[in-house]
């Protein structure tokens, strides 16, 4: 079979280096009871040595040709199904329930691809995703951090995120442009109850689109200094040092202030 050229439009980097596959199989850990959920299995580095280990798995595949070989490559194997499909659009409930997802993201779709999940939490038991290492970097960010922002609020508020280890961009053929990182993401066990999603993404937005201005000048538009004080919420600090529950808690007391004035 002759070598997959990898389609830039794709953002298709192969991982060729044994050692990063056996240390991202081995962080995933699959059991012979779990469905595992690849995105973008590619030439199946990855999901050759899951599927040895898992009960099944579904590999979701966008280029054609890639998928035609997953399925020469698994035709005898009926536990591996190969979906041809745009994870961007994909019903992953579709799967079943508990679902372990993984995947080597392409890096200029790998935010919609985290939203387009964290909506479909609910029947996700975890998920193992090797990414640029600088938006790993932004997820697993502390307050306080310059890599703390819109991406770390709005991941943070339903998972839990811990980055795992990095990974040389020379693991790769073609080697990309930047280190890439390993992360593992697992749906909050606890409900943090937010009023209103749409409000707490616009309050994020615009207040880290001005992250160099104090908190009650960055977000004036929404809450007075004297309404940041009440939650205990300091107006003197910058965006990047409210933690994610002050964020919240702001959020839905405008949800709150907003729904009581339409009445």
């Amino acid at each position: 079979m002759n070598k997959h050229r990898p389609r830039k439009r794709f953002g298709q980097h192969f991982l060729t280096d044994p050692g990063v596959v056996d240390a991202i199989v081995n962080a995933i850990s699959p059991q012979e009871d779990e469905v595992i959920v690849e995105i973008g299995a590619g030439s199946g580095a990855i999901t050759v040595p899951l599927a040895r280990r898992c009960g099944s798995l579904h590999a979701v595949e966008l280029d054609r040709d890639l998928a035609a070989r997953l399925r020469t490559l698994f035709q005898d194997n009926e536990r591996v199904t190969i979906h041809e499909a745009d994870a961007l659009s994909f019903d992953f409930s579709s799967l079943g329930t508990s679902l372990r997802v993984v995947g080597n993201l392409p890096y200029n779709i790998s935010t919609p691809l985290l939203f387009h999940l964290l909506a479909q939490r609910d029947v996700i038991t975890d998920m193992h995703f090797m990414l640029q290492k600088e938006v790993v970097d932004r997820m697993a960010a502390d307050p306080g951090s310059k890599a703390f922002g819109r991406l770390t609020i709005m991941l943070g508020c339903y998972l839990d995120i811990e980055a795992l280890f990095d990974v040389d961009r020379l693991a790769f053929d073609p080697p990309p442009a930047v280190t890439s990182a390993v992360v593992r993401l697992r749906p909050k066990s606890g409900i943090i109850d937010i009023v209103d999603g749409q409000l707490l993404s616009g309050l994020v937005a615009a207040a880290f689109s001005q992250r160099r201005k104090t908190l009650r000048n960055a977000v004036k538009t929404y809450a007075s200094e004297e309404e940041l004080q009440a939650l205990n919420i300091d107006p003197g600090l910058r965006p990047e040092n409210i933690a994610i529950p002050d964020w919240v808690a702001l959020a839905n007391h405008l949800a709150l202030k907003n729904s009581s004035a339409s009445t």
